[in-house]
């Protein structure tokens, strides 16, 4: 009995010493929340009037924060009230932009509870992806340039160090922060910083990726003081749901395991905390109450996952209640334990904006959209998606083979792979956050006979490299990597641009890379990756929509039988095409033209990928330009194999070979180039080559159109190299000045 009555003195000395002071004073008591994940997920937007929804017509308490020192002051009702302006201004901004919506109203809360107990920059507060850091800009003195998200001059859509000094780790991908964070944490302890807070926000998608799961590994070995906050919104993959192998549930069995603590014990509150806070007080404070924190932990909370890594485990909280989560984050600041912490918070992405909340992608990732309704402005497309040409492309061969199946690293929206799952949801697997295992896992497939088709961004098969090389290229397993997304990308600016690959790709041996020019090719690329079994194959594609049965037969000189694109039919591996000659797209060879009489008028420019169309009207603008010059156009379809014959052909055929691409330097141009010097085609002196491919700079947020323009891959600049070449033009010669 005296054991008993002495714990419970203990547990409310306990919760009473708890109690920040600066807290108490703003409320007159916490809380006690016993609501259920169910309950905490519905209703969430039930006190927002509409439609039509708007926000608040005057922001006083935001128009007040220059930076987040100018938050320490306020009390509980103004950071509420602070919270609801910062929403509505993000959606107010967003909704003109367009941008990643739904992840920064449901981080709303954790931001400014952040912000308001940390001291950013000292403290370093890190967002794994950064897609959810609207809200982070908006409070760190960049209020006045929101307007210019992801536009071109403007602030980019992410986190980057360039940019402010309050994003001290830029990212874009996935996975990052909780190393970045040990590393700072690291840092700080050995130059003896007098502060040393070092915050990871990391979402359950984004913890499912490996390099999450090594850097908690080394944390708990390190023991090194860190804070990571597992924002848990149920949302894994893009857009969660897509039915496949393993159900519409969301792609992880670790998103299964939170969801289990979340059902298995009520949401924490100030006062539970307190009574589990025991192990990270001092160690001689531990010993007298070790037996009182078993007692308050027990059964409820078990050995989690977390804990097993090493790290001190509190939740689940409702990552929306501020009156539990400031003075939690006061105590886990305020605490001189160098034990790493999981703070594991419930959320709902979307939070606040019903439209957002009851979409299926929770208006993950939006265009421009009506505010009072949320539906998006959308223009009327000429014609589908590449991606989903790819898809229905796909789905064509695997309704005649059944070996074919579909992978995606957490991306069945941005892939196609949730409309190649509507058809075959057992033959489609989405594998989280995982581009390496994603890669083996096709790679493993391959062995047993089936046709894996890996459908990574260009960008993400970057994590997925060594895999690539070891585990599908040397054993070379057929293996069917299709990159989406090659190229610049557009608004997502630097982390998303799929430049990389053909370098990257290219120095690996028993590869075949292919790119089509528009959607019939792409339909045929696919069809032949299906049909090739002798080793790996590489397909890329950039973001954006086909050119449509009109344009093809018109501009491209398609010939169909009817309205409608026929089915992919294979074509010959390594093989490239002429698509014009001197004087026009039905110009035959050795026909009756007066143009490229002799050899030093004669232009060829051999495109690879979608650059064709511009390499086309160039064409036709240097011909309309000079009538002694003519200009042969092919489409060289694959840089692995390369059409050496195509290539010598347009080599002694021309004074001047000109290659396009929408990769970076050491691609599809280095390719032909050090084919050309072997093949002993310079040796004489008498062919001029330039390869066009993106510059080695970093391409920022802009339209694709404004990114090429900057990069110098649109028709006027593939038109402007021509005439240089052929003298049409001469080149400035720059002068020093005295």
């Amino acid at each position: 009995m005296m054991i008993k009555s002495l714990a419970l003195i203990c547990l409310v000395a306990q919760a009473s010493a708890f109690a920040p002071a600066a807290f108490t004073a703003r409320q007159s008591s916490v809380r006690t929340n016993t609501a259920s994940l169910s309950q905490a997920a519905e209703g969430s937007s039930h006190n927002v009037p509409g439609p039509p929804y708007a926000g608040p017509q005057f922001k006083p308490i935001l128009d007040s924060i220059k930076s987040p020192a100018d938050m320490k002051s306020l009390d509980m009702r103004e950071i509420k009230q602070l919270a609801n302006e910062l929403r509505w201004e993000v959606l107010e901004n967003v909704s003109k932009t367009g941008g990643h919506l739904s992840a920064s109203l449901g981080v709303n809360e954790l931001t400014v509870a952040l912000h308001y107990v940390f001291d950013a920059p000292e403290d370093s507060i890190i967002w794994d992806v950064s897609h959810q850091c609207y809200g982070h800009k908006v409070l760190t003195g960049r209020r006045d340039r929101f307007p210019t998200l992801r536009q071109a001059g403007g602030l980019s859509g992410f986190c980057k160090r360039s940019e402010s000094e309050y994003d001290c780790f830029g990212a874009g991908h996935s996975s990052t922060s909780i190393s970045a964070a040990q590393g700072m944490s690291v840092a700080k302890s050995l130059l003896n910083k007098r502060k040393n807070n070092c915050i990871a926000v990391i979402g359950d998608g984004a913890i499912t990726g490996g390099m999450a799961y090594e850097a908690m590994n080394n944390a708990g070995y390190l023991k090194n003081r860190m804070i990571v906050v597992l924002n848990d919104n149920g949302q894994v993959s893009l857009p969660t749901g897509t039915q496949s192998a393993g159900g519409v549930i969301p792609a992880s069995q670790l998103s299964a395991y939170t969801s289990n603590l979340l059902v298995s014990k009520p949401f924490q509150d100030f006062r539970d905390f307190a009574k589990s806070f025991n192990r990270l007080l001092p160690e001689n404070v531990q010993g007298v109450n070790k037996r009182i924190d078993e007692y308050a932990r027990g059964i409820v909370s078990g050995g989690t996952l977390f804990e097993e890594l090493g790290f001190y485990y509190v939740g689940p909280l409702d990552g929306h209640d501020l009156d539990n989560l400031i003075p939690i984050l006061e105590k886990l600041r305020d605490s001189p334990s160098s034990k790493p912490v999981l703070l594991h918070i419930k959320t709902t992405k979307g939070y606040g904006y019903p439209p957002a909340e009851q979409a299926s992608d929770r208006m993950h990732g939006v265009g421009k959209f009506d505010l009072g309704t949320g539906v998006q402005f959308k223009t009327k497309a000429t014609a589908p998606s590449l991606t989903s040409i790819f898809a229905n492309a796909l789905i064509d061969q695997a309704t005649e083979d059944r070996a074919i199946v579909g992978i995606t690293a957490a991306m069945p929206g941005g892939t196609g792979m949730d409309i190649f799952g509507r058809r075959f949801p057992k033959r489609t697997f989405d594998v989280g956050i995982a581009e390496q295992h994603a890669v083996t896992f096709a790679a493993g497939m391959a062995t047993e006979g089936l046709k894996p088709f890996c459908c990574i961004y260009s960008t993400f098969m970057q994590r997925g490299y060594d895999q690539v090389i070891h585990d599908v290229a040397i054993q070379n397993l057929p293996v069917r990597m299709m990159l989406d997304r090659a190229g610049l990308v557009g608004n997502d600016g630097p982390t998303h641009h799929g430049v990389y690959d053909l370098a990257y790709m290219g120095t690996i041996p028993n590869l075949t890379i292919m790119a089509p020019s528009d959607e019939v090719e792409l339909k045929n690329m696919v069809a032949t990756c299906a049909a090739f079994d002798d080793g790996p194959t590489v397909l890329r594609y950039p973001r954006g929509v086909g050119y449509g049965v009109e344009k093809l037969r018109n501009f491209f000189g398609y010939e169909f039988e009817s309205d409608e694109i026929p089915k992919g039919q294979v074509v010959p591996i390594g093989k490239g095409r002429i698509i014009r000659r001197p004087g026009g797209m039905k110009t035959e060879a050795n026909g009756a033209n007066t143009r490229g009489r002799e050899r030093k008028d004669r232009v060829a420019i051999l495109s690879f990928g979608t650059r064709l169309e511009e390499s086309l009207i160039a064409a036709n603008a240097v011909e309309e330009s000079d009538p002694n010059l003519g200009v042969t156009v092919a489409d060289a379809r694959f840089m692995k194999p390369l059409d050496v014959d195509l290539v010598r052909e347009l080599a002694d055929d021309h004074s001047v070979l000109i290659t396009v691409e929408e990769g970076s330097i050491g691609g599809f141009g280095s390719h032909v180039l050090h084919f050309l010097t072997l093949d002993g085609a310079m040796d004489e002196g008498n062919l001029k080559f330039r390869p066009m491919v993106i510059p080695d700079t970093y391409f920022e947020a802009g339209t694709q159109y404004e990114q090429y323009e900057a990069a110098g891959l649109n028709a006027r600049h593939i038109k402007g190299t021509v005439l240089r070449l052929t003298n049409r033009i001469k080149v400035p010669v720059l002068q020093e000045q005295d």
